[in-house]
């Protein structure tokens, strides 16, 4: 199965993300905000990525266009998962090279379905 990296700076969204994924099958890590984020890329070298924007040190915004940028890192599709709801935070989450945007509060089955649809468009999730 994938490897899914969740970046929230709030311990109890990680934790409902992350239960939800591993019922699933999936591997999760997780980091606190965007510059542990992009240490835990490098390191764990996820097929996924669930980022929140408002993060402290970094945000996820910034994480996007840094990973998308970098040719080893750009084909990494990144959900955004974020209480940042405004068509202009939207745009600029899509903008900055998200492939999906998903605000909280999120449904369970909504972020599934859409992790599901982002690995099979890259070949992940049956490995």
């Amino acid at each position: 199965m994938a490897k899914i990296l969740v970046v929230d700076d709030e311990p109890h969204v990680v934790e409902l993300v992350a239960f939800n994924l591993r019922r699933e099958g999936y591997t999760v890590v997780s980091a606190e905000n965007g510059a542990a984020a992009l240490l835990a890329v490098d390191r764990e070298h996820p097929d996924l990525i669930v980022l929140d924007i408002l993060m402290p040190i970094m945000d996820g915004v910034q994480v996007a266009r840094t990973l998308k940028a970098n040719p080893e890192t750009r084909e990494i599709p990144i959900l955004f998962l974020t209480a940042k709801a405004q068509d202009a935070d939207i745009l600029e989450g899509l903008t900055a090279g998200a492939e999906v945007y998903l605000p909280k509060p999120f449904s369970p089955i909504d972020l599934l379905r859409v992790v599901t649809t982002l690995l099979a468009e890259v070949g992940e999730g049956e490995d």
